[in-house]
């Protein structure tokens, strides 16, 4: 069995639909969720779920922390669906090409170091872009600039878009996309 383990730190709705999109698979399954904020809800989501979890506060941090919990759970891949913390440049070079993250934009537009969220589509409707979507990529030392896997475009109205809207088509596509990329990803790996 391939072991995925899922960092988060929000709401955790990507968190949930990986999870049940991996509920019976036959190879891969998610093993853990990771997050570094308290009130994250990813939490529930592990909970509903019956998963085990790990909180990622300053101290537990450090390369070598991650790195024993990492070993001592057997994870083989590790999934970024709404981290926002730079993963330790030690452990993205040991799992080079076994971390996936999605970004809420087509990078290389609206990435990189504190462009997450609710930023990213303000950004967007304040450019009047007529096209948004996400990203799937693999990651590396740098926010945002890791090998390509997938981009998913939706189509705005620069005049009618809220950041609301934006969310709403953006989490459609990510719940819709980011499960099924993972599980060929993971297949080209294995």
């Amino acid at each position: 069995m391939i072991n995925v383990e899922i960092w988060a730190s929000g709401g955790g709705t990507n968190a949930d639909a990986i999870v049940s999109y991996f509920a019976e698979h036959s190879s891969i399954r998610v093993s853990c969720i990771g997050c570094n904020r308290r009130e994250a809800g990813a939490f529930a989501v592990a909970q509903k779920h019956a998963l085990p979890t790990t909180y990622w506060d300053k101290d537990a941090w450090n390369t070598e922390e991650i790195r024993k919990q990492l070993k001592l759970r057997k994870i083989d891949f590790i999934v970024l669906a709404g981290f926002l913390k730079l993963v330790p440049a030690e452990i993205t070079r040991e799992y080079r090409g076994k971390i996936i993250n999605i970004h809420p934009s087509l990078l290389p537009a609206y990435g990189g170091k504190d462009m997450y969220g609710e930023y990213v589509h303000a950004a967007v409707l304040a450019a009047r872009e007529e096209n948004t979507g996400i990203t799937i990529h693999e990651v590396n030392e740098e926010f945002d600039k890791g090998k390509l896997l997938a981009q998913y475009t939706t189509a705005l109205s620069p005049d009618t878009e809220t950041i609301g809207s934006i969310k709403q088509k953006i989490q459609g596509l990510e719940h819709t996309h980011f499960a099924p990329t993972i599980e060929a990803w993971i297949g080209a790996k294995t």
